[in-house]
């Protein structure tokens, strides 16, 4: 630690953003870099601490806490503080094959368990490691390096999301002949289509980083969905091995038996957004091909990413009003008795969709809104779905819900009496979560599934039903961080070496 009371003396700072009502204006990054000696301060606030929670990822209370690939958090920090950043760049790539993902999308369980955090804002690691490999790449640092023996091996890794992408990478770097399948048109999964462009660039940050890894020998191929264009068992059997990194796609649906529901205007988040990006890319909306929001009475079920996703991405097609719904109560400003350090804090956040919509629309004239100035209506269920005679959705019916009369045998909470709403609205999108991964190619090849119909493998071995065949990432453990497929892509790449070759290098 350079600087022993650099905790006490430099206050925390985060990366500065471009004004709200400006930058819903176009699809570009909305974060802007802090100087290098501001970056350099704020490293100087890892304070050594004894036993340094946040680079070591578990989790607690059911939620992430410290960072599951084990980053090495206090030696980049301070590497960074003393001005070395190509070393930092080598401490990060040690642990994280796409640091210029996590850095921009992750939520940062690592400051969560900071033990700076218990009793002073954390350490702004989050902004320090994007810092580092953003200028790794402007420097001409991040270079490819391909294998320099080639074992003979093949392997087949299904998927090209965050898992599927560290599980490649992983492998061609022990030697193998790796090909990933992508049923889309184009690589990278989640990061590409679910994840909208002013979070992450697609060109500059995801397709950077795909060139490079083809450049170091990792074949792609695109919309080819095994299961349909390729019989999972011809893969099983022109492969040496094959790693299913599918993820969990399969939306929860948990209005499927509410009135209204097939009304036209009604749609799962993920359709939403994933069209609205390929538009993008495809001809910057001049197609047509999406879902537009323009003009339109928006309302978001759900929070979460997903839900703040929608949230900007219908704010940049001009929508004429948004809210959003969640069911849950609203979070306390501070942590919780119950919530104490190191677990992720449960607290009210506000996102970078959240201050969109508040410089746009004026939230204080809602009767009964709790938080001038914010979208988002906390405590509330949709009853029924409104619509015309044409089938087209026009509103939606609501009831207040009071979480301190659980009923018995019954739901966690009571309606309250009175409290019913009608919402004028044209288009829903329901950030709800997923269930799990699509079943295809595990019906062909009679893959195992768990009890929440994830492909059944053990955490730390990934190995399924089937010899030579492996599962990692959301299809395995179920809707996560893109952090904790990165760990699991990289764990899994290692046991399937260990397969291929009776031992292992990799970590």
């Amino acid at each position: 630690m350079g600087d022993p009371r650099g905790f006490m003396t430099v206050d925390r700072q985060t990366w500065s953003e471009r004004d709200p009502g400006e930058r819903i204006g176009d699809w570009n990054e909305f974060h802007l870099e802090l100087p290098v000696a501001g970056l350099q301060a704020q490293g100087s606030r890892c304070m050594d601490c004894g036993v340094p929670f946040c680079h070591t990822g578990d989790l607690i209370a059911n939620m992430a806490a410290g960072c599951p690939v084990q980053n090495l958090i206090p030696e980049w920090n301070d590497l960074v503080y003393r001005g070395h950043w190509r070393e930092a760049l080598d401490r990060l790539h040690k642990t994280n094959n796409f640091p210029e993902f996590t850095g921009r999308v992750c939520p940062a369980p690592c400051e969560g368990s900071c033990v700076l955090g218990i009793h002073e804002p954390p350490v702004t690691i989050k902004q320090i490691e994007c810092s580092i490999i953003d200028k790794g790449f402007e420097e001409g640092w991040v270079v490819s390096n391909p294998p320099g023996v080639r074992t003979g091996k093949k392997v087949a890794v299904v998927g090209s999301g965050p898992s599927g992408l560290a599980c490649a990478a992983q492998l061609n770097k022990a030697g193998h002949e790796v090909t990933v399948f992508e049923r889309a048109d184009r690589i990278g999964g989640l990061l590409m289509y679910g994840i909208p462009n002013m979070k992450l660039d697609k060109q500059k940050v995801v397709q950077r980083r795909v060139d490079l890894m083809a450049s170091e020998g990792v074949t792609f191929k695109t919309s080819v969905e095994v299961g349909k264009d390729l019989p999972a068992k011809q893969l099983m059997s022109d492969f040496d091995a094959v790693v299913l990194c599918v993820g969990a796609t399969r939306p929860n649906d948990f209005f499927a038996k509410t009135p209204g529901r097939d009304l036209k205007g009604i749609h799962f988040a993920m359709e939403f957004l994933t069209k609205n990006t390929k538009s993008l890319l495809d001809s910057k909306h001049e197609d047509g091909q999406y879902i537009s929001a323009a003009g339109k009475d928006v309302i978001v079920i759900g929070g979460g990413d997903t839900g703040t996703d929608c949230i900007g991405t219908s704010l940049r097609h001009g929508c004429q009003s948004l809210v959003t719904f969640e069911i849950v109560p609203q979070p306390p400003i501070e942590r919780a008795a119950n919530n104490p350090w190191p677990q992720w804090p449960r607290v009210l956040r506000v996102d970078y969709g959240h201050e969109e919509a508040a410089a746009k629309f004026d939230y204080s004239r809602v009767k009964g809104k709790e938080l001038p100035g914010d979208p988002r209506e906390f405590s509330i269920q949709t009853s029924e779905f409104v619509g015309d005679s044409d089938g087209n959705l026009t509103g939606v019916r609501t009831v207040r819900v009071d979480w301190s009369k659980p009923q018995k045998n019954g739901p966690p909470f009571t309606v309250v009496e009175g409290s019913e709403q009608e919402w004028p609205c044209d288009l829903i999108f329901m950030a709800l979560g997923f269930s799990g991964p699509e079943h295809l190619i595990a019906e062909e090849l009679g893959v195992s599934t768990d009890g929440r119909s994830n492909f059944a493998a053990d955490y730390g071995k990934y190995t399924t039903s089937v010899d030579g065949l492996f599962a990692a990432g959301d299809c395995r453990r179920g809707q996560s961080l893109v952090v904790w497929a990165i760990n699991e892509g990289r764990e899994a790449a290692r046991e399937c070496d260990r397969f291929l070759m009776g031992s292992t290098m990799l970590p």
